[in-house]
């Protein structure tokens, strides 16, 4: 039976340079790169193709040797140009010279009348696998387990983020596809959650095998974790997956045409391009061609998804295989005479103390990086509580992982979060402390223990 759930607790950054609704005239990426840092949980990566290669979209290019079974395939066709490396041979991005035009490797149609492990092994073959995420711990699923259900989101409420009904416009059959082939893998029920607070977009309204339930109220409201938490809380022993509505495409195309197609609608955002809007893209596509000739001044940063849980990358560095947007804000590097003692409006804060009158101003703010104050002794002020819509005791959860106390992490409600689920508590924190780090290094010590 769907639900309906309504919000109050969180808080939404309203920035300037969100995206209009129309597609933008850029140079296509002319290098791709697949990172397997963006595969959090990774342990033992193992190259499958060396440089001077040729490939198509779909060769199987990597694989992590604790889990053999699935592959990590090449977004487009192309020559392998660069395999980098960095310290100790740690492996750090496999670059692909694209070619003009994108051919894919053909693993034919997937029959959906497949029995539960047979469809599992299919789609760990053809690519497509990874964008399935198992919780607890945030990592790429195994095939072989069986989770209690599946989460879908399919609206984003971090700053900036994407309009997915504009961006998946058309994809509608293969959407569908995708929430199949899921209902498949699950004896449990598929959940697509909606943005409550508009009419739904074409491509989800009218989707089966699954229930479709609403939320709405300020970010986190569209993190898959919150509504996790709502629907169908994770705890000590329980595993869910989720895929995101560019991910359900991707699974969706391999289904009905035996391909692995990366190809997204990616978000160009931030008040310090000249032109944002909407591109058609690769996954892991070279950012260089949408950020050169396109900024407002030449001291940016420039951030692969948004500015609560995005990268910081080179101009010419790769989206991530995660992200749909491109951010890019002024960089903070300087001192401010004053800082927060200085009243102003124009400086977005939670907080309503001395100086910070972001609250008078219900309009768009531009930000930079500075975070207006160096890290302090971390401190108990109730804030995070305000910002976290869980049932789930943010402070005292942290000092935990601090304390490596795991019986308390437990307890306290950690196989429920990954990182994108505390960006809000990093970002009130008054003590500035790395609360997503945080929270990674105590689901590691829950994953190894």
């Amino acid at each position: 039976m769907s639900k309906i759930v309504k919000l109050k607790k969180g808080f939404d950054l309203k920035l300037v340079g969100k995206a209009p609704l129309e597609v933008a005239n850029f140079a296509p990426a002319a290098t791709f790169a697949i990172k397997p840092t963006d595969f959090l949980g990774m342990q033992r990566p193992k190259v499958l193709v060396n440089e001077g290669d040729t490939v198509k979209a779909g060769t199987p290019i990597l694989i992590d040797k604790a889990l053999d079974q699935v592959i990590y395939a090449a977004p487009v066709s192309g020559e392998i140009v660069e395999i980098k490396r960095g310290e100790k041979r740690k492996l750090l991005e496999i670059k692909i010279l694209a070619d003009q035009t994108v051919t894919h490797e053909n693993f034919g149609k997937i029959d959906l009348n497949l029995d539960r492990d047979a469809l599992a092994a299919k789609l760990a073959s053809t690519g497509v696998w990874p964008n399935i995420i198992q919780r607890p711990f945030g990592i790429v699923a195994n095939p072989s387990d069986s989770p209690k259900a599946i989460f879908v989101s399919a609206f984003d409420t971090h700053p900036l983020a994407p309009d997915f009904g504009f961006a998946l416009k058309g994809e509608e059959k293969y959407f569908q596809a995708g929430i199949d082939a899921l209902a498949k893998l699950t004896k449990g029920k598929v959940h697509l959650n909606v943005d409550g607070s508009k009419a739904v977009p074409a491509v989800f309204s009218g989707v089966k095998n699954a229930q479709i339930n609403q939320f709405s109220g300020p970010h986190p409201a569209g993190n898959v974790g919150t509504q996790i938490h709502h629907l169908d809380p994770i705890n000590k022993g329980d595993i869910a997956w989720t895929v995101s509505p560019f991910g359900v495409v991707q699974i969706g195309k391999a289904v009905l045409e035996g391909v692995y197609d990366s190809s997204k609608m990616i978000a160009l955002t931030g008040s310090e391009l000249t032109k944002t809007g909407y591109v058609k893209t690769y996954v892991g596509a070279n950012v260089s061609s949408f950020v050169k000739g396109n900024l407002n001044s030449g001291h940016v940063r420039v951030i692969s998804g948004n500015v609560l849980t995005g990268e910081k990358i080179n101009p010419d560095g790769f989206l991530g295989f995660y992200q749909n947007q491109i951010t890019v804000i002024p960089e903070g590097d300087y001192e401010e005479f004053l800082g927060w003692l200085k009243p102003s409006t124009s400086k977005l804060s939670f907080h309503k103390a001395i100086g910070m009158l972001s609250f008078l101003n219900k309009g768009e703010f531009k930000v930079d990086t500075n975070t207006h104050g160096e890290e302090r002794p971390f401190v108990v002020t109730g804030v995070f509580e305000k910002v976290m819509p869980m049932d789930i005791l943010p402070t005292y959860l942290f000092k935990a992982i601090v304390a490596e106390d795991f019986d308390e992490m437990e307890e306290l409600g950690l196989y429920e979060l990954v990182e994108e689920d505390v960006a809000l508590c990093e970002f009130v924190d008054p003590s500035k402390n790395e609360l997503q780090e945080l929270v990674r290094h105590g689901i590691e010590l829950l994953m190894y223990s």
